[in-house]
């Protein structure tokens, strides 16, 4: 179990059956679920979160592959975090966008700019016909505490960053941007951003969800120094 928790003797978790790996194509994968029937997710979540566990809609699932180890967990302690010179010119290029943290209803706005993210950056990926239902399934679900930080510049909708909120922390879930602004670094902004939210506020993390050794998609993670991640046990300084 995770820091400052006590294990919960019913709690029942499942394997899935294997399936083709998102990150390497060459793989299978596997996770290890929470019991998405039992009515105590919502105050199950950020004990799970402290385990090395992430949110997809409902869902609530950590990797567990037979023989690959690939993905951490980690997480911004956002007291200590300093960003380096390449964020420092990202803040400073993307110095008048407007950050506002709104609630996580769906509206036109958020979906148009949702399937034009997909189709752009993961055409054929599985994702290409994602609507109204399948936004709110993956974004948003039927239970979590979350809110929508929006990018935006003179009103136009530059970016979303789907973040939920659970005692003493936040977790990045999901963040879409235009593609046709990627020379502005919007998912970097994102997290500078959430980063400033979790200070303002007294959150003392950021979740990142799971960073991978050598994927290129991944590699934008580590430069959030200093980075702690689960081993398993308990969350340590990352070493990446």
């Amino acid at each position: 179990m995770g820091e400052n928790t006590q294990p919960i003797d019913d709690l029942r978790l499942f394997h899935t059956g294997e399936h083709p790996c998102g990150y390497w194509p060459d793989r299978v994968a596997r996770d290890l679920v929470l019991d998405p029937r039992d009515p105590r997710l919502p105050q199950l979540y950020p004990d799970a979160l402290g385990w090395g566990f992430r949110r997809s809609g409902d869902i609530v699932y950590r990797p567990h592959c037979r023989q690959c180890r690939a993905c951490v967990a980690v997480r911004i302690p956002v007291a200590d975090f300093v960003p380096d010179r390449s964020q420092r010119r990202c803040a400073a290029r993307n110095a008048h966008v407007d950050t506002r943290i709104v609630a996580a209803l769906r509206d036109e706005e958020h979906l148009a700019l949702y399937q034009r993210y997909l189709a752009a950056r993961h055409p054929l990926g599985g994702m290409d016909d994602h609507g109204a239902t399948e936004f709110d399934q993956f974004l948003v679900g039927s239970w979590s505490r979350g809110r929508f930080v929006e990018l935006r510049e003179d009103g136009r909708l530059l970016a979303v960053a789907v973040t939920d909120v659970i005692p003493g922390a936040l977790s990045a879930v999901y963040t879409f941007y235009d593609p046709a602004l990627e020379s502005r670094s919007l998912g970097t902004l994102a997290i500078l951003r959430q980063i400033e939210w979790a200070r303002r506020d007294g959150y003392a993390h950021l979740y990142l969800g799971y960073w991978i050794d050598g994927h290129r998609k991944m590699d934008y993670k580590r430069r959030f120094a200093p980075l702690e991640c689960f081993n398993g046990r308990s969350w340590v300084p990352a070493d990446l």
